[in-house]
């Protein structure tokens, strides 16, 4: 079974050849799909290196937001199944093995472990979403799909800024599809490095949530308010659930590009 590992890019030259030199090993066969939305520093230069003696590693470069680039990346991807993959992320040398062994079980998609590296006080816990019994919040990272189910749900939706996972694991659970959450299929994610891309982040997931309420009608019934406010008893998670709420309102105001 031939599993495409789709790797979403823009201005990676700092992670994507670390990214690269732990895929090409893994479990064969694969294809290594670099879907980047217009990088302006190395990362183009990076990938054509190591094109030139993997020849399943492929680039392709289609600007607009990340369901746009992913969804361009879909259609060329040949594998049977399709895996996402932060350039940042960093996945276990077992990591594809492991999610081969998932789906010849005859499970359309597959969750993997996430365990989150670097400075402790940037590592809050997500707050999870459920729907129809499923964790539906779990990352786009480390997520594998049957590309005949993709294309089923037309992919991402391209009108997200972020969330686009979530919205697409919703979707898919609404069509009837169930998530298996795979253990031993795991990828190393790692916080953010300061201050600014933290606060960043939490204002990109209260807008995407948003965006998720605006398309799907009220969500709030689905997520544990209790969950929400005891993991950010912290000087950081309250900055984080303010802007995270900042997002949350200005998506509100502005519409956030959704209708339904």
């Amino acid at each position: 079974m031939l599993i495409s590992i789709i790797v979403p890019t823009k201005n990676e030259e700092k992670n994507i050849e670390e990214l690269l030199k732990i895929l090409i090993p893994q479990e064969q066969p694969i294809e290594i799909i670099i879907a980047d939305g217009g990088s302006k520093d190395a990362t183009h230069e990076i990938v054509k290196k190591y094109m030139q003696k993997n020849p399943n590693i492929k680039l392709y470069v289609k600007k607009g937001t990340i369901g746009e680039s992913m969804n361009y990346a879909i259609e060329k991807a040949e594998g049977e199944a399709i895996s996402f993959l932060g350039a940042d992320d960093r996945p276990d040398k077992d990591w594809i093995k492991n999610i081969r062994k998932a789906l010849k079980k005859g499970n359309n998609i597959v969750a993997g472990k996430c365990i989150i590296k670097g400075k402790k006080y940037f590592q809050l816990d997500r707050v999870k979403f459920y729907h129809k019994g499923f964790d539906i919040s779990i990352p786009g990272t480390n997520t594998t799909y049957r590309k005949e189910v993709l294309i089923k749900l037309n992919g991402f939706d391209p009108r997200f800024i972020t969330a686009e996972d979530i919205d697409l694991n919703y979707r898919a659970v609404n069509a009837g599809y169930k998530i298996y959450f795979e253990e031993n299929a795991i990828v190393y994610r790692y916080a953010r490095e300061n201050v600014i891309d933290f606060l960043k982040q939490a204002y990109r997931n209260g807008y995407g949530r948003k965006q998720l309420t605006l398309k799907h009608g009220r969500l709030w019934k689905q997520y544990s308010l209790n969950q929400m406010f005891s993991t950010h008893l912290t000087f950081l998670g309250m900055l984080r659930l303010f802007f995270g709420l900042l997002g949350y309102l200005i998506c509100k105001i502005t519409g956030g590009g959704i209708r339904k």
